[in-house]
């Protein structure tokens, strides 16, 4: 995701007057920001990083849902709604099929080893933020088996 493509979204749920969905693409934009600017990159920030930050607040919505009391449930609907908007944006994951067959055609080298710990140290830097981690996980313990 373009980070430019964020800010136009967020001017126009402005003029709509959509505060719920300005808050969240405000806040994912404020989070790239400042992670460019962690980074040493403030005035290129790439794709990749709008799309790490994405996930990653995602992740974080994600928790919240999780960890909050069922008797609050304007809170939890409010982190529902959010979780949904960051959704939008998020880039697509590969399936577990695709997970499997990438792994099996770059690293047919070092499946063959049915060593996990090399399988997921070679993997991971390929597939990071292109595939959820935990689908990765499954597939290498599958492939050592």
């Amino acid at each position: 995701m373009q980070l430019e493509q964020l800010q136009k979204d967020m001017i126009a749920a402005m003029k709509a007057r959509d505060k719920v969905r300005k808050d969240a693409i405000s806040s994912l934009i404020s989070a790239a920001k400042k992670v460019a600017i962690d980074e040493g990159c403030r005035d290129d920030i790439k794709e990749e990083l709008v799309n790490r930050v994405i996930l990653k607040e995602m992740k974080t919505v994600k928790e919240q849902i999780e960890t909050c009391p069922a008797d609050r449930t304007d809170l939890i609907e409010e982190y529902q709604t959010r979780y949904k908007i960051f959704e939008e944006y998020a880039p697509a994951m590969m399936s577990e099929e695709e997970v499997e067959a990438f792994i099996k055609e770059k690293f047919a080298d070092v499946v063959a080893t049915k060593n996990k710990g090399m399988i997921m140290k070679n993997v991971m830097p390929e597939l990071k933020g292109k595939a959820d981690g935990k689908v990765i996980n499954q597939v290498v313990a599958r492939l050592c088996q």
